[in-house]
């Protein structure tokens, strides 16, 4: 069983490697496309919010609130797609017994150093261009998802309550 565990340990990286291809995709999107889409996901917020309150606006009003949201919804999806790189990043670097300040600092440098590469690439992409403010927004997702991966590990696998609980149970056990 062991074995079999030591072998599938790498594969644990592959959310990340996936999250990483996601990524890559969206920005390999033409910037007329990528703006659809987030004007898109925009007018399907303030649409979905407009029938929940029952307000009744015209696709005009509906419209004018899209464009207002766009750029919020362009950097929330920038700050989710980090959040989830740096979860699949951190979670098999603990499974490596990487925690802490460590593990903090070796997913923040790759999720920093990924963003940085993927703003890179988007100049190559028509109608797109690299920008140090969303390597920054980037980095606050990660830094979220860091911490969310330390927070939930320390508290799933640190409970002083769960231990002394199983220690009672392997006891009475035997």
């Amino acid at each position: 069983m062991k074995l079999f565990i030591t072998l599938l340990k790498p594969l644990s990286f592959l959310p990340a490697i996936l999250m990483m291809y996601v990524i890559y995709s969206f920005s390999a999107q033409t910037g007329e496309v990528s703006g659809k889409l987030s004007y898109r996901i925009s007018y399907e917020i303030v649409e979905l919010k407009s029938d929940l309150a029952s307000d009744g606006k015209t696709p005009d009003v509906l419209a004018a609130e899209a464009s207002g949201i766009e750029y919020y919804v362009r950097k929330g999806a920038h700050m989710t797609e980090y959040f989830l790189l740096a979860i699949a990043i951190s979670l098999p670097l603990y499974v490596y017994r990487i925690r802490g300040i460590w593990l903090m600092l070796l997913a923040g440098v790759l999720c920093v150093c990924f963003a940085g590469l993927d703003e890179y690439h988007q100049s190559f992409v028509a109608n797109r261009g690299p920008s140090v403010k969303d390597v920054g927004i980037d980095s606050i997702g990660a830094f979220v998802g860091m911490l969310f991966v330390q927070l939930f590990c320390w508290s799933t696998l640190h409970n002083p309550e769960a231990h002394s609980h199983r220690r009672h149970h392997k006891r009475n056990r035997k």
